[in-house]
């Protein structure tokens, strides 16, 4: 009787609330409010706002665009094939509104609402990936769908709060199918002990500015003012620059492409220095894995204090903190790079991948741990890579002591296009002219006795046979552990 007598006051409250609504009065929202219900029906306002957001440009928008779409596909089916038949609540029958608010009332149940599941669970989704510019009027836009579904005579709001509860609850749950991006790139790493002795001001700090670092050095000067800025002209030897700073520096930051990040890497092993790395412009992928996106974010870390200790990888002499590579490797990453950020990895990839093996490509003769391949191309990454593929860029850890090594051989017959075929099945498991393995050691060398690779973007050329090695936790990188 007790719970019976609590639902019928929360159905009572419900009907006086629905009653305040359809007594209330909003300038221009008989116009606004009907046309906003309908074009949120079977979702198709949300999905307008995702196709915008894919075709942006922009990685954190093409990311809401997809956790958004995919919190509503969670959302929906769950209130309409699930939760409306369990409850079986009827639609409000004394509604007693304007002609120019009501909408024709939907056949289905009442509890609960699912176009407000579907607003929040969409909004919920985009606040984990947009910036707060966009998130927020997304959000107001939510709001004002739910609303209307009280406001136009279809819903009372008990309907409308718990359609909302599901949302964000569903949205929330896109965590656990698919990380955020903070999440997603940021690699595990080993904390070291804190630097306690770092001066807030940047005093000790000394930072190579790579001259095409655009608007970073004044974000510096303007966050660590006693830092010493060094920019050297272009053209000129970044090494020497770089070796030069490590030398007199108590923290050596670096601030250009990954070439440069791995040069400076080099010298802060040489002199025994934490390196802190600041982003410009789009991060970088060794940037990207530290979970530093921005200048501002560099600066946070190195005012933490919080460091890490990460592994480095060598070859013929050069350090390398993502990958190396050889084969017609160093063009496809180029050409996925150059296109990633439009239309995501994926498609880049093939993109490149098609225009590579179009331009007359051959297979390079290459022996691997003494076994001799005709071959596309040799991966060999810092670190174990998440993904299966030719190309692959996320990490899941920056310290496991291990290479991670990926092959692609030619076929005999009809060579590019198993080869265009053979990094799709290679993706699923399903070539056998795609192979992966883990080792802490690779020896490559070819049958001219030079081997030419690239490593974290710079090339060159050294005697054969080379050997791949690893320094397990060796570097110091400043980064927020808390």
């Amino acid at each position: 009787m007790r719970r019976m007598g609590i639902r019928s006051r929360l159905g009572a409250l419900d009907r006086r609330l629905f009653a305040a609504v359809a007594r209330a009065h909003w300038p221009g929202g008989e116009q606004v409010l009907p046309r906003l219900s309908k074009a949120a029906d079977n979702s198709l306002l949300w999905a307008g706002f995702a196709a915008g957001f894919a075709i942006s440009g922009r990685r954190s928008l093409r990311r809401a665009a997809t956790r958004g779409m995919l919190a509503v596909s969670l959302a929906s089916p769950l209130v309409n094939l699930a939760t409306k038949q369990a409850f079986g609540r009827s639609r409000p029958s004394d509604v007693n509104l304007p002609l120019a608010r009501l909408l024709a009332m939907p056949t289905s149940t009442s509890f609960p609402s699912g176009h407000s599941a579907s607003a929040a669970a969409f909004a919920t989704a985009v606040a984990m990936e947009a910036p707060r510019q966009v998130a927020l009027p997304v959000a107001v836009v939510a709001a004002a769908v739910c609303f209307s579904r009280v406001y136009t005579g279809v819903h009372y709001p008990g309907d409308v709060l718990a359609g909302a509860g599901i949302g964000i609850a569903t949205g929330l749950l896109t965590r656990r199918l698919w990380p955020e991006a903070a999440e997603a790139g940021r690699a595990r790493a080993v904390a070291t002990a804190p630097l306690l002795d770092l001066d807030p001001r940047g005093r000790g700090v000394v930072a190579v500015i790579d001259p095409a670092a655009g608007s970073t050095a004044g974000a510096l000067r303007g966050e660590l003012p006693d830092a010493e800025l060094v920019e050297p002209a272009p053209g000129a030897a970044m090494s020497e620059a770089t070796e030069a700073a490590a030398a007199r520096a108590t923290v050596l930051a670096v601030t250009g492409g990954e070439g440069t990040v791995a040069r400076a890497a080099a010298a802060a092993l040489r002199h025994g220095r934490p390196m802190l790395v600041v982003p410009t412009g789009t991060a970088g992928r060794f940037a990207r894995a530290l979970g530093i996106e921005t200048a501002h974010e560099a600066v946070s870390a190195y005012r933490s204090g919080g460091a890490v200790a990460v592994d480095v990888a060598e070859v013929g002499g050069q350090v390398f903190l993502n990958e190396a590579g050889l084969g017609h490797y160093p063009a496809l990453a180029e050409r996925r790079e150059a296109r990633e950020h439009r239309i995501g990895k994926w498609p880049a990839l093939l993109w490149g991948l098609a225009e590579v093996l179009r331009a007359g490509a051959r297979p390079v003769e290459v022996e691997v741990d003494g076994t001799p391949y005709r071959a596309w191309l040799v991966f060999v990454g810092n670190c174990r890579y998440e993904a299966r593929g030719a190309a692959p860029t996320r990490r899941i850890r920056l310290e496991d002591g291990l290479l991670d090594i990926r092959l692609l051989t030619a076929a005999s017959r009809l060579p590019r296009l198993r080869a265009f075929t053979s990094v799709i099945g290679g993706r699923l498991g399903l070539s056998r002219h795609y192979r992966q393995w883990k080792a802490d050691h690779l020896r490559l060398d070819t049958p001219s006795g030079r081997v030419r690779l690239t490593c974290d973007g710079e090339t060159f050329t050294a005697p054969g046979p080379v050997e791949f090695g690893k320094r397990p936790r060796a570097l110091v990188v400043l980064r927020d552990i808390g």
